[in-house]
């Protein structure tokens, strides 16, 4: 794993800066915190030409690497931290086979790599916080025993505010980080439990970022589909099908395109239960016909496509008018498709609301109550008045489960649809049919 595949211009600018300050090494000297050993080695590559660095860490590598570690350890100034880890990014950038010489230094002290450079994460600068992320990366990505909650954790938190947070440099340098180590099963997994890193990925997506921010989200979810759990749960929990087909609709360039792609993919081959409804009511099978017809230098793209419209076709065909509902009200996405103002549908499967300890009338009542989007809550509103008109027995349920009260709240809804659905199904709610009198 090489340091430049966490790449960003705010590290670059600051490190060279960064190289150029002396730090007060005799007065730590002085102080009682570096050894007269330690000053005598730092002094040799502190703000030295390359060349002189690279000719001694060819020799003495492991020296300076347990050194850095050590001194990183324990000096707390934040200018001296700064300047510990350009030394340490600088011995590792182009030089791969150094990364084991760091990741060795358990052998001497346990606290080593690891909480020098968690403790460096958590620092309150923006830089130290970045370049410890950066090295940390580039050391757990290259581990060959499978990562500990304790190295792994306190760090995927710290990524998890990067995430969500407003300055731009830490979502990138923390999506980049997630790139590189998602690859490891055991951070997938610890990941999944962090709900921060997953909404906070889906909100950059939501916010329109550019080909190359999209493709790197993209890239972390295909990574995360890969785990069973992941892919039954991902679309269920965040809702992110739709989300997923509208930033590849949107896609200018191949690559971001690519990724979303091979991300249907594997949601579909890991499970297809839990995913393909949601696929056929965000309507990915025309975009997948649509990709079909063009011309990629990807040999991957058409196959991937091939694969998917193949499945979502074979679905689609075997539906039958109640599977199309039900998968559309398990999606969340309602919309006024024809089923819903069909009389004849619903007088011949109102009742299956009921089946399965009423799975469905739970999912529409569900809706209702949680849903912001107007087209959703008015169609709810309509299908749950259908329900009742057709299902006399399902009003005192309807009630038990507390939606005539929602529904009666939604007559003073903003939006003029929703309180003109609301009002009608609160008057089939509560009318008398006529043989009851």
């Amino acid at each position: 794993m090489s340091l430049s595949l966490v790449a960003n211009s705010y590290l670059d600018e600051n490190s060279s800066k960064i190289r150029a300050k002396p730090v007060p090494w005799e007065g730590y000297q002085r102080a009682g915190l570096v050894t007269s050993e330690e000053l005598a080695l730092i002094k040799k590559v502190d703000r030295q030409p390359k060349a002189k660095t690279e000719s001694i860490l060819l020799s003495d590598g492991q020296t300076y690497a347990l050194l850095y570690l050590r001194l990183l350890k324990k000096l707390q100034r934040v200018d001296t931290m700064q300047c510990i880890l350009v030394l340490i990014a600088d011995a590792l950038t182009d030089h791969d086979e150094r990364i084991p010489l760091f990741t060795r230094a358990a052998e001497s002290d346990p606290d080593l790599p690891y909480g020098a450079l968690l403790h460096a994460v958590s620092n309150t600068d923006d830089f130290v916080q970045l370049k410890a992320s950066q090295i940390l990366t580039v050391l757990l990505s290259s581990e060959q025993a499978p990562l500990q909650s304790q190295q792994l954790q306190p760090f995927l938190t710290t990524l998890a505010s990067f995430v969500q947070g407003q300055v731009p440099n830490k979502r990138d340098v923390a999506v980049q980080c997630l790139e590189a180590i998602l690859p490891r099963a055991e951070v997938r997994k610890a990941v999944w439990a962090i709900p921060g890193i997953i909404s906070g990925l889906i909100q950059i997506l939501k916010n329109k970022p550019g080909p190359q921010m999209s493709y790197q989200v993209g890239f972390c979810f295909w990574l995360l589909s890969f785990e069973q759990e992941i892919a039954e749960q991902l679309n269920k929990k965040y809702d992110v099908i739709p989300l997923f087909v509208d930033v590849a609709q949107g896609a200018v360039k191949e690559k971001v395109i690519r990724v979303f792609v091979a991300t249907f993919k594997n949601l579909i081959i890991k499970a297809p239960a839990a995913n393909l409804p949601a696929m056929l009511v965000a309507e990915l099978l025309p975009f997948a016909n649509n990709l079909s017809s063009r011309k990629w230098s990807d040999e991957d793209i058409p196959e991937d496509v091939q694969f998917i419209r193949d499945e979502l076709k074979s679905r689609f065909e075997s539906l039958s008018t109640w599977d199309e509902y039900s998968s559309e009200l398990a999606s969340g996405h309602l919309s006024w498709t024809p089923v819903h103002e069909s009389d004849m549908f619903w007088k011949e499967n109102a009742v299956k609301l009921n089946d399965k300890d009423h799975a469905d009338l739970k999912q529409l009542i569900k809706l209702l109550q949680d849903s912001q989007d107007p087209t959703v809550l008015a169609v709810a509103a309509h299908d749950l008045g259908q329900y009742v008109k057709h299902y006399e027995r399902g009003k005192k349920l309807v009630t038990d489960f507390g939606a005539k009260t929602r529904v009666m709240e939604l007559m003073s809804h903003g939006n003029p649809d929703v309180r003109y659905q609301a009002l009608v199904s609160v008057q089939r709610l509560v009318s008398h049919p006529w043989q009851s009198v």
